[in-house]
């Protein structure tokens, strides 16, 4: 199987598993808080946590079906933080995935308790994995709740709200990254290891690295797009860095040391996986990242 049939057969599994999990109808008079959740988890997007989950599994030799909860409790609260930096409040934006974000779509109060809510599914999800042991899931979820907390993706927003309209130095701006977006892809990476129950220490470390290159990759790249990007190709509105006053990588290091910065993380984030067998898939995602335009 290609690359991308690996990809769109992951996606096509991902995608039913995670409205399955986001569809109540309870009758009751709160059937909206569901239909805010699902339209902004199921706006599309890469799913690229929840691949990276599974292919890790894989890789691991387990059961991707096992893992599937998990990948998909991440992608819950990767949604939920989108929802809430779109807010008003935090990034104010009125357009997510091509569309408009949920407070627009629904209002500002209905915005902040689906995010609540995905997030608290997310766990809930995560804790009615079926076919793995109760220390697997709880291994799990001590992964989701670190890595989406005040130690990670939570500090992470706190520092790039308190870096806008102000100039940070280089190490700052890496460890606002390694939080706010490091901390899910790294999460990614370990859950789908720890499904497939290898908890070794060189496995995990294999698996953290990376995640941790290919977050950074990530993130450099995103804030390349911001400047050289467009609207309707990205489905979200470029230039919010300069307006905000943000320091970015392109700000710091300039495109053409980006440039270089991402395709030297990348090969790193090949390096770590490329002794394993069956990483092929994660090599070529790593390099499909490189000089993407979304």
């Amino acid at each position: 199987m290609t690359f991308a049939e690996q990809l769109k057969a992951d996606i096509a599994v991902i995608e039913p598993a995670l409205e399955q999990f986001l569809s109540r109808e309870t009758g009751e008079g709160y059937d909206r808080i569901f239909e805010a959740a699902k339209y902004s988890a199921m706006a599309g997007g890469k799913r690229l946590r929840p691949v990276i989950v599974l292919e890790f599994c894989r890789l691991c030799g387990g059961d991707t079906q096992k893992a599937l909860p998990f990948a998909c409790a991440l992608e819950m609260i990767h949604t939920y933080s989108l929802i809430h930096d779109d807010l008003p409040c935090m990034d104010n934006d009125d357009l997510r995935r091509g569309r408009p974000t949920c407070h627009k779509a629904f209002d500002e109060a209905t915005a902040v308790l689906a995010g609540d809510g995905l997030l608290t599914a997310a766990f809930e999800t995560a804790s009615a994995a079926e076919g793995v042991s109760a220390e697997t899931a709880l291994r799990c979820i001590r992964i989701l709740g670190q890595a989406a907390g005040m130690n990670g993706m939570i500090g992470g927003q706190v520092l790039d709200m308190g870096a806008e309209h102000r100039r940070i130095s280089l190490d700052e701006l890496r460890l606002l990254q390694s939080l706010k977006t490091g901390c899910l892809l790294r999460a990614a990476c370990e859950l789908g290891c720890v499904a497939a129950g290898k908890t070794d220490d060189e496995t995990l470390a294999m698996a953290r690295t990376y995640g941790e290159k290919l977050g950074l990759a990530f993130q450099i790249r995103d804030d390349m797009l911001d400047i050289e990007g467009d609207t309707a190709t990205l489905g979200k509105t470029v230039g919010k860095d300069e307006k905000s006053e943000k320091s970015t990588f392109p700000s710091l290091l300039g495109m053409e040391e980006c440039r270089r910065q991402v395709a030297g993380l990348t090969e790193q984030a090949v390096q770590a996986v490329s002794g394993q067998e069956n990483s092929a898939f994660l090599v070529e995602l790593a390099r499909s990242l490189t000089d993407r335009m979304n």
